[in-house]
């Protein structure tokens, strides 16, 4: 199954004052969604930082919240001063979950956005939220708010570039969704390891929490979700937006209601 955000024709652009800004800022992209309490009501996606700046000047907001993993100060960031209440998610910042992370230093910022995230979505239920990107990340949270950790695996076009980069014939090859089971080449069966591979790992990683947790909600976000949603077997929730919207549940927690 498949979560999606309303549909809604109005443009970033046009809006000169908003409620809650919410802004996920990786290596090569930033995320950013604008709430209204608990929904979404845009999200948008910028790859040139001078776009994302102009965005930030051209509105004011009321609260923000902000996840990077970038170590140096940015020109993004001077774009939110002075006009509303900023957040950034650290390990220190409250969240509306129990973190029992071991080394909370160095958990991943949006590892723990989409655990709460998660927790706000199926309040009731202990969750297996699983992020399929450069690194496939499994993050368990209880169904009484708990979040444990869980493991991190490689990617799909991690395990395509180690192949090459790590052996001394095998080639750079792209990754193919279609991959038939039986390879008959180098390059099909390179394709088709990580393919099915992938996919077998996820479903028994998924078998193993269940049988040592029971019943749960599993969650799937990330670059590659398109194509595990396809694939996985059983009741699955595809959320392609999870962190942001784990970065809004945060944001509320640290403000109220509002």
């Amino acid at each position: 199954m498949r979560v999606q955000p309303r549909a809604n024709t109005r443009v970033f652009l046009f809006m000169q004052h908003v409620q809650q800004l919410v802004l996920d800022i990786g290596n090569s992209v930033a995320k950013v969604g604008i709430f209204n309490q608990h929904e979404l009501i845009k999200e948008q996606t910028f790859v040139h930082e001078g776009n994302l700046i102009s965005f930030l000047q051209s509105i004011q907001f009321t609260h923000a919240i902000y996840s990077t993993v970038r170590a140096n100060p940015e020109a993004w960031m001077e774009a939110l001063q002075g006009k509303g209440n900023v957040f950034q998610l650290t390990s220190t910042l409250p969240v509306p979950i129990q973190n029992n992370y071991a080394t909370p230093h160095t958990l991943g910022m949006d590892r723990l956005a989409a655990v709460c995230g998660a927790k706000q979505m199926f309040p009731a239920d202990a969750c297996l939220v699983i992020d399929a990107g450069t690194c496939i990340t499994y993050d368990f949270v209880s169904a009484d708010g708990i979040y444990f950790g869980g493991g991190i695996s490689p990617g799909i076009l991690m395990r395509l570039k180690a192949m090459h980069q790590f052996t001394a014939k095998l080639p750079v090859v792209e990754f193919n969704p279609n991959a038939e089971l039986v390879g008959e080449s180098t390059i099909t069966c390179m394709q088709s390891g990580v393919a099915y591979g992938t996919l077998t790992e996820i479903e028994g990683i998924i078998e193993r929490y269940r049988e040592k947790f029971g019943k749960m909600k599993v969650i799937l976000c990330g670059g590659d979700t398109q194509f595990f949603e396809k694939q996985l077997k059983g009741a699955i929730f595809a959320v392609q937006n999870m962190v942001l919207r784990g970065l809004n549940s945060i944001l509320q927690h640290n403000v109220g209601q509002f």
